[in-house]
């Protein structure tokens, strides 16, 4: 971060504490009230502004001396240029806005099926899955098997014919790039280092992803189903060589923290029953990062991925983000907390506590009863970031992150007080969960909802109930998934996974809301360790009956990067993102098949396990040498 930067945050941060121009406020109103007055009317009243920089710069004379005058100018400059880029975008995008109610009045759907709209796309979905799937099982060519007359005769068997899901866990930028690297793997449009897995992606029906692998999957899919080569050699999305905190390397940072409050200001101030939070300014921020369109897609909704052209076609699997429930003092977990699913269609769970789903492009609305109250509807309010940011709202680890923050002596303590003062006003009261106010739930089966007296629904970051890895969604029995490829990037051991994410969902689908789900029996972290099963892919539920899928667990291990960086990693070098990405490709390929030769075919049988069950179709025998290899049994445990 340059000088002008830092002197312009410290400007910002003495208007909060010392400009003349602003009265003396108490500590815990001081920030919001400061940021509403200085901040609201900016792009009105540049002039005023400006007469607060010059007078916080004057005031700052005594603490910078004879540095201020030599970037005095040049911070006037920054301020009149952010005005004139407020000129050209509308400012007022990432508040709802009030629309007329459609002629049928949005409802909340009881969680008793699929939405009819699901179900039809997933129809639609399954067809185009045929000949991508055919593609790459042909390839693989699993010896002494007919793959392709097999997959013609399942062609129009929906139920035998695989359905796959994939689910990326969660982790921050070490899950988005290690993900990131099996998706790659698994994309048939990666020409730069193709894969013997390549269609896999094509063949799925589901991906699910929570926290950092939301991050990945709003990285491809807002961006209209791109791929990651097109995302590495973007010159504005994935540059993680500038931290979160700092934004894009084309942007000021100090417009771009006004930027950041502005916009959540502005949904604030739409309508007295909006709340904000820092997750409002966390989602700004991944936008900006993440979401190739003008200052990071202000109006972009999730909601909006049902216009664009792959999912109309269903071209590609439908995302998933998984997020949960946390109602003021208390803490999420696994086997209570409400699991919330968001689909392009709708926000809700399936879990006996809620058991419920809201429109998702009527969220912002007022709900009484499972209606719609009055005869304005609002839109807007599932902001594509907004959703992201649920699903990663750590916000008080977040917090403590702040101060490894590498600025200069000199700028250090009044920017690191005017950071922290932002992360502790929010967390003292109890903001640092995202709020979804209006709550779409209120007064909705009175007899069941745990939230129906809550003027808010507050909702968290979708591990911290332990469930790291966003399985529940495609587990659930009327999505008849078959097999799923589980991305676990979680740091449990040493910064790797340990399998502790597959036993809190475990315990869930043994628990009071396991009634829908099903789910193998996983061995303990402390045996996964114990026996190195984290260090390479495991197949967990092969010889199991029923509804249960396989899973294929994808653990991340250093192949040939060291990936087990920190959660709350800012930034890195763009040598570092690819080495995270390179790994991630490697532990889903097996470094292309160099540590076992055989596991394109494995995959392959993985695949179609559960269809050789339901049409009682003899293993072929290379199958069963691979379900030797990779499958896990209460006996290997013993």
């Amino acid at each position: 971060m340059g000088l002008v930067c830092l002197v312009q945050l410290l400007v910002t941060a003495l208007l909060l504490a010392t400009s003349r121009a602003i009265p003396s406020l108490a500590p815990r109103d001081s920030l919001k009230q400061t940021i509403s007055n200085a901040l609201h009317h900016a792009k009105q009243d540049v002039g005023q502004i400006k007469d607060q920089v010059d007078g916080a710069l004057q005031n700052a004379s005594h603490y910078l001396g004879s540095k201020v005058d030599l970037y005095f100018n040049e911070s006037k400059e920054s301020i009149q240029s952010w005005a004139r880029q407020w000129d050209d975008v509308d400012s007022n995008a990432y508040a709802p806005r009030p629309v007329p109610c459609p002629s049928t009045p949005p409802r909340i759907r009881e969680a008793t099926q699929l939405s009819p709209q699901e179900t039809a796309w997933v129809q639609q979905r399954r067809a185009q899955t045929i000949a991508p799937l055919t593609a790459l099982l042909t390839r693989i060519n699993i010896p002494d098997f007919p793959t392709a007359a097999y997959l013609a005769s399942l062609a129009h068997t929906s139920s035998a014919f695989p359905t796959i899901g994939i689910a990326a866990s969660g982790g921050g930028y070490r899950a988005m790039l290690t993900g990131a690297g099996a998706i790659k793997a698994f994309d048939q449009r990666t020409t730069d280092h193709a894969s013997a897995l390549g269609g896999l992606l094509q063949s799925a029906t589901y991906i699910a992803g929570l926290s950092g692998g939301s991050w990945l999957l709003g990285s491809i899919f807002i961006n209209n189903f791109t791929d990651i080569s097109s995302l590495q050699q973007s010159a504005t999305l994935w540059d993680l060589t500038h931290s979160l905190l700092d934004g894009p390397k084309q942007t000021d940072p100090f417009l771009y923290w006004v930027d950041l409050i502005h916009s959540a200001n502005k949904k604030r101030d739409a309508d007295p029953s909006f709340h904000i939070s820092f997750t409002d300014i966390w989602a700004r921020g991944l936008s900006w990062q993440l979401i190739n369109a003008t200052q990071g897609g202000l109006g972009i909704t999730w909601s909006s991925l049902t216009q664009q052209e792959w999912f109309t076609e269903a071209s590609a699997p439908l995302p998933l983000i998984v997020i949960d429930a946390r109602d003021e003092g208390q803490t999420a977990t696994a086997g209570v907390s409400t699991v919330f699913e968001v689909t392009p269609w709708e926000l809700g769970s399936f879990d006996h506590s809620l058991a419920g789903f809201a429109p998702l492009a009527y969220l912002g609305s007022k709900f009484s009863g499972g209606e719609v109250s009055s005869q304005s509807c609002w839109q807007g309010f599932d902001n594509a970031g907004f959703i992201m940011g649920t699903s990663s709202s750590l916000f008080n680890s977040f917090a403590a992150k702040l101060s490894t923050l590498r600025l200069p002596a000199i700028v250090q303590k009044p920017a690191m007080a005017f950071l922290q003062s932002i992360l502790t006003d929010l967390g003292e009261a109890h903001d640092d969960v995202a709020i979804y106010s209006p709550n779409p739930f209120r007064d909705w089966k009175p007899a069941t909802n745990q939230h129906l007296n809550a003027e808010m629904l507050t909702l968290v970051d979708g591990g911290e109930d332990g469930q790291n890895l966003p399985l529940l969604p495609l587990l659930h029995e009327q999505r008849q998934v078959d097999v799923i490829f589980a991305i676990d990037s979680s740091s449990n051991t040493n910064g790797y996974p340990n399998g502790s994410t597959l036993s809190y969902t475990q315990a869930r689908a043994r628990g009071p809301n396991g009634d829908m789900v099903h789910f193998p029996v996983v061995p303990e972290p402390s045996a996964i360790v114990e026996r190195g099963l984290n260090t390479h892919p495991n197949f967990f539920g092969c010889y199991e009956s029923g509804p249960i899928p396989l899973v294929v667990w994808l653990p991340n291990a250093n192949y040939s990067y060291p990936s087990n960086i920190g959660t709350f990693t800012l930034h890195m070098s763009t040598e570092e993102r690819d080495g995270m990405i390179q790994n991630g490709y490697d532990a889903v390929t097996q470094e292309s098949g160099q540590r076992d030769s055989s596991w394109p075919v494995c995959v392959g049988c993985a695949i179609l396990l559960r269809s050789f069950n339901e049409t009682q179709t003899p293993v072929p025998a290379a199958c069963q040498s691979c379900f030797e290899q990779y499958c896990w049994t209460d006996t290997i445990a013993a």
